[in-house]
């Protein structure tokens, strides 16, 4: 064993001719030294013959020596790492190899030794790297230049590939058919050409030994070079990875579900999603069956049918399917449906009787199968359980992967179905309150339109609340005295059920004061009144009406940018209408009323009585009798006007302040509507739209929606509202369009009366020859009573001209009009009193009566229905 001068570091194995030996005797003393020791320790032969072996080492090593001579006499010999010193006191790491050297009978020991820096391990020989590979428990194998194999560990049976033996000679593809074959030698031929490594490729297939069940694979590629640096095949190992790659599935499957189920208030649309989601990850064919009251948004009850909300398969057009979606799913009693529904558990079956029939009973058409016939093979029925309740179930079938269920997949799919509850019971909860939100919205908007012949009319309403389709704009029409009738729009700020309610209080207000036939300026004042008082009792305080505003473009005078007093007369545009004369509510405001300049803010939403202050509101009275039509505004746009020939117009309307604000008094306009012409009442939902848009500009895309002329004034209000506001508005929008009628002269007769009680019988005889003339024999009697005791109270407790006036339309309306400022009173007199039966009379014969007062005095008037006489 010479030394070695020039010492080739890049050899680097741990054998004989690499190790420096030396000799030790039975007592560890130095008894051989080689000129390989003295290259690595420094010490020359003279010097360390006869030294010890744990003076060569660290003192922490020297202290071992006993212990490893222990190991070296029972095991015949010792490998290990040793620390020595050499000469001069500088430590060298070792590689150490202890083997016996008796040949004699004479106990010695071969020491061979190797330093640490120079070698990659302490050993490589032959017996150590087949130990290694054989017993790895990583797949390896090496193919030549060819892609055969001509070397593999018996690990590699284990990931279902054949002995060892049988492998030499063979590509990947005769190996293992059931994985890509292309793909995988397609990386071996790459670093053949490059030499550069593959780590971790990931591939999915099925080996030979498991046929049915996928499996998951990363492979490790590294080029085998000969001496000369020429390669000689592919060095590859191969870890099976199946587990951790079902469950990045897994996860992936929840995470899709998380996003994609749940995405609407749908109950079906859920339940569809679900199914979605679940194939084909998980199953080849899904059902996803609900309790019909769940569909309802009610409580969920153990009492069956089911409906099939939802279903999917791997096949286009789910050809498993015996129940359409949206059919009731009977089921069989005793089946595993019916059971997981009562028991709330889940159930798997890996395989099913080929030959048994499904489940469901009823099925349309009669239809029968067997399971065999449907191809489905495995099952897991989940049930659909959220916060205590189940809800339905879902059922999940395999039928083109021929994998059955396993309980993995069971645990999954109970998973993946409890995310899916949460949101069918959202789905349901919302249900249930949307159909409650919009039975509150039915009672508050008006079911119908009256019908009646001062104008034919028709409204359309859209929230921008998509979830509860409630809003805060309503509209209304009101019949009045004299055939004619109120027209009104309003809204009230924010969304949802809040403002609906503050809405419907609204609504009934209006309707309680437009009872009282007051001018419409006053109407509002009084709706002003009730708004501030409301909201101060409730909480609000002065302050608070006076700093709760109307929505932007809805605030006090001129806030909606329509111009009003002076300013409206140089801001009107050119095509305006002739706005008649306008004319102030009465001198004094109404009691109560305290109205100052205030910012429209935004309204506080502790009730609903603060929620209406800063609404907004137009009301209309129309006369079809003369055509006059007199309206006033509170922070609320003009209405627009349709005239006759197609040509649209602004009514130049003077804006009041918002609705409990206070501000100055309202004010009214009246013009005169040719027939024919149609009011357009609008909230400003019609008008802006977006940031940067200006209310004019919305008023000129409204005008041009309005000239757009249509079939029917229902299908033009339609299109109105589909051409300026999208499915999903930014804000409420009402719009009523009332096209105007005149009552023919032949439908009106009015007479003057004389002061004079004897003229009480000429006004009786008038009114019975008009109803001859209007074929209203029958109705003589009655409204010859009405007449009498209506012209003698006008007689005997008014002063000035007596007018009576009978009108002719959907009822007999019969009117006598006299300058007095006091209103009669209903009296229940004693059978001893000699008078005051007059209106009782009238309100016994008549359908309703009333008093409005007008600026020439007052009206006192009866309606009579013409279906049957004294009714």
């Amino acid at each position: 064993m010479g030394a070695h001068k020039g010492h080739d570091t890049a050899r680097h194995r741990f054998d004989v001719a690499d190790a420096a030996p030396l000799l030790l005797d039975a007592r560890g003393i130095v008894t051989g030294w080689t000129r390989d020791a003295e290259r690595l320790l420094d010490y020359g032969a003279s010097e360390a013959v006869g030294m010890t072996v744990a003076s060569l080492l660290t003192a922490e090593d020297a202290g071992r020596v006993p212990e490893l001579a222990q190991r070296c006499r029972a095991d015949g010999g010792w490998a290990g790492l040793l620390t020595a010193v050499r000469k001069g006191g500088r430590p060298a790491r070792l590689m150490v190899r202890v083997t016996s050297a008796d040949t004699d009978g004479t106990a010695r020991w071969l020491v061979l030794l190797s330093e640490l820096a120079e070698a990659p391990g302490w050993d490589m020989s032959r017996p150590v790297l087949e130990q290694m590979v054989t017993r790895s428990p990583i797949g390896i194998a090496i193919v030549d230049t060819d892609l055969r194999c001509v070397w593999s560990n018996p690990a590699l049976e284990q990931f279902g590939s054949a002995p060892a033996p049988e492998r030499l000679g063979l590509r990947f593809g005769e190996i293992q058919p059931g994985l890509d074959a292309e793909a995988i030698e397609a990386q071996m031929r790459w670093v053949l050409e490059t030499g550069e490594p593959i780590v971790e490729y990931e591939h999915v297939g099925r080996v030979r030994a498991a046929p049915h069940r996928e499996t998951a694979h990363t492979m490790s590629f590294t080029r085998i070079d000969d001496d000369q640096g020429n390669p000689m095949g592919v060095y590859y190992t191969v870890v099976d990875i199946t587990e951790r790659h079902r469950a990045r599935q897994r996860l992936a499957l929840l995470d899709r579900a998380g996003e994609h189920i749940g995405r609407g208030l749908n109950i079906r649309q859920t339940a569809q999603e679900l199914a979605d989601v679940a194939v084909p990850a998980l199953a080849d064919y899904i059902t996803v069956d609900l309790l019909e009251s769940v569909l309802r948004g009610a409580e969920p009850t153990m009492q069956v049918p089911l409906v099939r909300a939802g279903q999917q398969s791997v096949n286009e057009g789910v050809p498993e399917a015996v129940v359409a979606v949206g059919e009731v799913a009977a089921y069989l009693p005793g089946t595993p449906p019916l059971r997981c529904l009562a028991e709330g558990t889940s159930w798997r079956e890996e395989r099913l009787d080929p030959l048994a029939a499904e489940w469901a009973t009823g099925i349309p058409g009669g239809r029968t199968a067997t399971f065999l016939e449907l191809g489905l093979h495995s099952v897991m029925v989940v049930p659909i359980r959220a916060r205590g309740a189940t809800l339905g179930v879902t059922t999940f079938f395999r039928r083109r992967r021929q994998e059955p269920f396993d309980e993995d997949d069971l645990n999954l799919a109970e998973d993946l179905v409890s995310r899916a509850a949460v949101c069918v019971d959202n789905a349901r909860r919302y249900t249930r309150e949307r159909q409650a939100a919009l039975v509150l919205q039915r009672s508050l908007l008006p079911h119908r339109l009256p019908e009646q012949d001062a104008v034919e009319v028709t409204a359309c309403y859209r929230p921008a609340d998509e979830l509860t389709g409630l809003g805060g704009d309503w509209y209304d029409l009101i019949p009045l005295s004299g055939a004619r009738v109120a027209l009104v729009v309003g809204e009230v700020p924010g969304h949802g059920i809040a403002a609906a309610a503050a809405m419907g209080r609204l609504r009934t207000a209006v309707r309680t004061l437009a009872a009282l036939d007051l001018p419409p300026e006053e109407v509002l004042g009084h709706l002003d009144d009730l708004v501030a008082r409301a909201a101060r009792e409730e909480g609000a305080g002065p302050e608070g009406a006076q700093t709760s505003g109307a929505r932007d473009g809805c605030g006090g005078a001129g806030g909606s940018g329509f111009a009003g007093g002076a300013e409206a007369a140089e801001a009107a545009p050119a095509d305006t209408p002739a706005p008649g004369h306008s004319r102030p509510s009465a001198d004094t405001p109404a009691q109560g009323s305290s109205r100052a300049p205030a910012a429209p803010v935004d309204p506080p939403d502790e009730s609903d009585s603060a929620q209406a202050v800063g609404s907004g509101c137009v009301y209309v009275v129309y006369d079809p009798v003369d055509g006059q039509c007199v309206m006033a505004a509170a922070g609320h746009p003009a209405p627009a006007v349709i005239l006759p020939d197609g040509t649209v117009a602004f009514v130049d309307l003077p804006q009041g302040p918002s609705l409990g604000v206070g501000g100055p008094p309202f004010e009214s306009v009246e013009l005169a509507l040719a027939p024919g012409s149609t009011l357009a009442l609008h909230t400003d939902g019609l008008l802006a739209h977006g940031e940067g848009r200006s209310l004019e500009a919305g008023r000129d895309r409204l005008r041009e929606a309005l000239e757009r002329s249509a079939d029917t004034l229902d299908l033009r209000c339609r299109a109105v509202v589909d051409s300026l506001a999208p499915d999903q508005p930014h804000d409420d929008l009402a719009l009523l369009l009332a096209r105007t009628r005149l009552l023919g002269p032949e439908q009106v007769a009015d007479w003057d009366v004389p002061v004079d009680p004897a003229q009480v019988a000429e006004a009786r005889k008038a009114a019975s020859r008009q109803l001859t003339e209007w074929g209203l024999e029958e109705f003589a009697f009655t409204t010859e009573l009405v007449v009498s005791e209506l012209v003698t109270n006008a007689i005997r407790h008014a002063v000035g001209p007596i007018r009576l006036r009978l009108i002719r339309a959907r009822t007999l309306m019969c009117e006598v009009l006299d300058s007095g400022s006091t209103a009669p009173h209903l009296r229940h007199p004693r059978t001893t009193d000699e008078g005051g039966r007059g209106l009782l009379l009238v309100s016994q014969f008549a359908q309703r009566w009333g008093t409005r007062f007008v600026p020439e005095g007052k009206v006192i008037w009866a309606e009579q229905s013409l279906r049957e006489p004294g009714t």
